[in-house]
């Protein structure tokens, strides 16, 4: 065992003890009532920075919620890497779906439950404590350390990329690294090298002044539902692929090394079907799982509502429809155009007698990074040397939009360092992170510092 495996075994249980008592804190961000308790996790985080070491740790008031920096920068002509996290977390609901409450964290078969244990708190709890674990053993850090963590990523809010574009020189660094993702299986690490973009809208369709009687109108007068249905299986057609004039543009071709590191983690689809209790897959053809998932656009209904909804019947044409609408983007594609062409579409397949009106939402770019960076290799040699397997390099579906700011912003290298698992309930109840990767996880991180320090 060494010294760093005594050190961390040692003070295991400390470390729990401090984790549960943040997990404690229900710092939820799109609930205006926890709002003392977002500020309460992040002066918590802040004191938990000054214990570790850091030095300059300040809560940047914002017009949103807080956002805690700190710094240690006592390695001159070493590289400097900035830790990302985020302390907000997502509601509870449902419930009565938790086997324990939310905010009381449990450890029970070698997990610890509560809403952020895994997304984010207790994957960025492993930073500060890496980072602890070296000033103790070591007395400094072998590079320069700065950490940047909000509390709005849950809500999309717009707090930190105004931080970043305003603090650019404090900001600076050679590497952002951030564990807000998952390794592809247990035992199996992996580094995302690309993540979707994003745009969002909602869509009412309105007809008549009011509900009609089906019986007094039904069959002469538009039907807001039915123009609604009608338009939206406009914007796919029979091969999956979307519609939307101009859509694909900026859709970059997979070329066949990219098609073989997909294919490289693509899981068994017949058994995926399964476990999601599906008779198949469907998406767009030509294309695998992976490919699907990591590498093309997809244009998304989320929700459709309209008419009556209650228990029994109500004979009604009803004056309105809705849905909501959300696009993942690859390569160039720009999400603010992507609306446009959406919306140009929509307009022009309404069916007589309907109107439809828009609601823009989030917009983000996609991200994507060179996996041959000596940053991201030099990660993939410390999972290598704690998890017995070298990372593999993934493009992911999900969209984390200021993973691309900080990219674009600062003009670093993004190191995606994951140690939750995809099943492991992250924004559902009974969220929870294994134990085994919170072990590997502080041992990974404190092998990467030393690494990364010694980058050119």
């Amino acid at each position: 065992m060494s010294n760093y495996e005594q050190y961390f075994a040692g003070n295991r249980e400390e470390h729990l003890k401090e984790l549960k008592e943040w997990l404690s804190i229900p710092s939820i961000s799109a609930l205006s009532e926890h709002k003392k308790d977002i500020n309460a996790a992040a002066s918590w985080l802040a004191d938990a920075l000054k214990r570790a070491g850091m030095e300059k740790v300040e809560i940047h008031e914002t017009k949103g919620h807080p956002i805690v920096y700190a710094e240690r920068m006592k390695a001159p002509g070493r590289p400097t890497v900035l830790i990302y996290g985020h302390y907000d977390v997502q509601p509870v609901d449902p419930l009565n779906l938790w086997t324990t409450p939310p905010f009381e964290p449990d450890i029970r078969d070698g997990k610890i439950y509560a809403r952020g244990a895994t997304d984010d708190k207790g994957q960025l709890f492993l930073h500060v404590k890496a980072v602890e674990a070296i000033l103790r053993q070591e007395g400094e850090l072998p590079l320069n350390v700065k950490f940047c963590i909000e509390g709005e990523e849950e809500i999309s809010g717009e707090s930190l990329p105004e931080f970043l574009k305003a603090n650019k020189e404090k900001l600076a660094a050679d590497a952002v690294v951030i564990s807000d993702s998952s390794l592809l299986e247990p035992g199996k690490p992996s580094i995302c090298t690309g993540l979707r973009g994003l745009c969002s809208l909602e869509v009412t369709v309105s007809t008549a002044k009011t509900d009609l009687h089906s019986g007094l109108y039904g069959g002469a007068v538009p039907n807001a539902l039915h123009a609604l249905v009608s338009l939206l299986d406009s914007l796919h057609d029979k091969q999956g692929r979307v519609t939307v004039e101009g859509f694909y543009e900026g859709v970059p071709e997979l070329t066949e090394l990219e098609k073989e590191d997909l294919a490289s983690y693509n899981p068994d689809e017949k058994k995926l079907a399964a476990d999601l209790g599906l008779d198949s897959l469907y998406g767009e053809e030509g294309y695998s799982f992976t490919e699907r998932t990591g590498a093309r656009p997809t244009l998304e209904l989320n929700g459709v509502w309209g008419g009556f909804q209650g228990e029994g019947t109500k004979t009604v044409i009803p004056k309105e429809a809705h849905a909501k609408i959300t696009c993942r983007l690859v390569g160039s594609q720009d999400p603010e155009k992507t609306l446009d062409r959406v919306e140009s579409h929509l307009k022009a397949h309404i069916q007589p007698g309907a109107n439809v009106q828009v609601v823009r939402g989030e917009r983000a770019f996609a991200f994507t990074c060179d996996p041959s960076d000596p940053m991201l290799q030099l990660a993939a040699d410390a999972y290598e040397e704690v998890y017995g397997k070298r990372a593999v390099f993934t493009k992911d579906g999900g969209s984390i939009p200021v993973v691309a700011t900080f990219s674009n912003v600062l003009r670093a290298p993004v190191v995606m360092m994951g140690f939750g698992l995809p099943d492991e309930n992250l924004h559902a109840p009974d969220e929870h992170l294994n134990l085994d990767n919170f072990d590997k996880g502080l041992i990974t991180l404190v092998k990467y510092l030393h690494k990364a320090a010694q980058a050119k």
